[in-house]
């Protein structure tokens, strides 16, 4: 666990995603949890003797399964935007590790089985203010990657958490992003309201403006090569030859090839779907 300022931690041992955690007088509030039931309950453990308050808050920063499977192991509220809780509205209530490939890492965590969901029990629209401390912790909607997409916000200790808004060094989930909404919010980030901020990724931790700068340029140019090839009729001969060319900005171990390989493909496909029937609408799964 590393200690970001006091009682501000993440956590990059579990599979997936970066994890967060803030230690206030009221409790902690938790941000996303590990893919794996099993992961979950050894990361609820270890948060036991981080101190603070009794109550426990969970955040989750979209509906992306990577995020939300583990979160009925970590027994406490839930807390999303309105458009993840109508996601999960939309879920049979148990998951099913069965399916299509969508590139994920839920994919590669063996015996997973059939596991319960924990739907949000409290969601917001634009802006939501946790008053558990001396200082306050905003919970913020920023769509991109997904339309129920938020980041944390911690002003005073010039933190924020944004997701999968940026990722280091592997590829973007675009089966239910709007690529506008993305470099709007990449655009924001590398304004001067998010100057001298510590940036948290979900997958890759402590990240720099210029691994921001590097997502906004990728995002960039996959909308304008989506743009050549969207038309009414999706074109999967194109989309691949897309695959091929935008594997080679990530310095990827040979294992992790193909995974990346299929998120893609599996993400722009799905977004050249949407797209090719005029729907800008995204979907979270």
């Amino acid at each position: 666990m590393q200690e970001l300022t006091k009682n501000i931690y993440i956590e990059d041992q579990f599979h997936g995603v970066t994890l967060g955690v803030i230690v206030t007088p009221r409790g902690l509030i938790q941000i996303d949890a590990p893919p794996s039931p099993e992961d979950a309950r050894s990361w609820r453990a270890a948060l036991m003797n981080l101190g603070g308050g009794m109550e426990r808050a969970l955040i989750n920063l979209d509906a992306h399964p990577d995020r939300t499977l583990g979160a009925r192991a970590m027994d406490c509220t839930v807390i999303a935007h309105e458009k993840t809780a109508s996601t999960f509205r939309t879920r049979p209530n148990t998951f099913k590790a069965q399916g299509e490939e969508t590139g994920a890492d839920w994919e590669s965590i063996p015996g997973l089985g059939s596991v319960r969901w924990a739907p949000p029990e409290i969601s917001f629209l634009d802006q939501m203010t946790l008053h558990w401390g001396d200082t306050p912790v905003l919970l913020e909607h920023h769509a991109g990657p997904s339309s129920g997409s938020i980041w944390v916000r911690l002003p005073e200790e010039k933190i924020v958490f944004v997701g999968d808004a940026v990722l280091k060094n592997q590829p973007p989930f675009f089966a239910g992003a709007n690529l506008t909404d993305w470099l709007t919010a990449l655009n924001l980030l590398l304004d001067t309201d998010f100057k001298g901020y510590t940036i948290i990724s979900s997958r890759g931790g402590i990240v720099t403006t210029n691994v921001v700068k590097t997502q906004l340029d990728f995002i960039k140019h996959v909308h304008d090569k989506l743009e050549k090839v969207t038309t009414k009729k999706t074109n999967p001969a194109a989309i691949e030859k897309l695959v091929t060319a935008l594997l080679t900005s990530f310095k990827a171990p040979a294992a992790r090839q193909k995974q990346f390989a299929q998120r893609l493909r599996y993400g722009l496909l799905h977004y050249n779907v949407r797209q090719s029937h005029g729907s800008g609408q995204s979907d979270e799964d």
